[in-house]
């Protein structure tokens, strides 16, 4: 099984492993003096003390996300909305009724890293990806 890992400078482990576990609901899993991991939706994602070199990127162009089931995609927003986060660009939707159709958000981590949820009605004609071609994750 191949597991999808992305490691981010964060300015504070605790401050940044609060964010991702309880504004976005993922999972703690290992736990070191210089870095967390943490499974954001089904991806390893390494949440590492490096302070100098966290910050926020102007508009949000370098960023990383999930696209995610309309449910999921709704809950997601919720739980991030109740647990106070700032949202860089608030929930918006894109080609309303065509098949490139997208709904979107993006929000900043305590260390300004940006995060990215999406969800598409077709994603398979959203992203021109060849039916089928599309693998579900196992989630727990």
């Amino acid at each position: 099984m191949a597991i999808l890992h992305l490691s981010i400078p964060v300015r504070d482990l605790d401050e940044a492993r609060a964010f991702y576990v309880d504004a976005l609901g993922c999972d703690l899993a290992r736990s070191r003096a210089d870095f967390v991991d943490v499974w954001f939706y089904g991806m390893q994602l390494t949440l590492q003390d490096r302070p100098d070199e966290a910050g926020l990127q102007p508009g949000g162009s370098r960023h990383f996300g999930v696209t995610l089931t309309r449910a999921e995609f709704d809950a997601a927003v919720a739980r991030a909305t109740s647990a106070g986060v700032t949202w860089l660009v608030p929930v918006s939707t894109e080609d309303a009724g065509r098949p490139t159709e997208q709904t979107k958000a993006k929000l900043t981590d305590p260390s300004g890293n940006v995060v990215e949820l999406k969800t598409y009605p077709d994603i398979e004609a959203a992203l021109e990806i060849p039916a089928g071609r599309i693998r579900e994750v196992a989630h727990d």
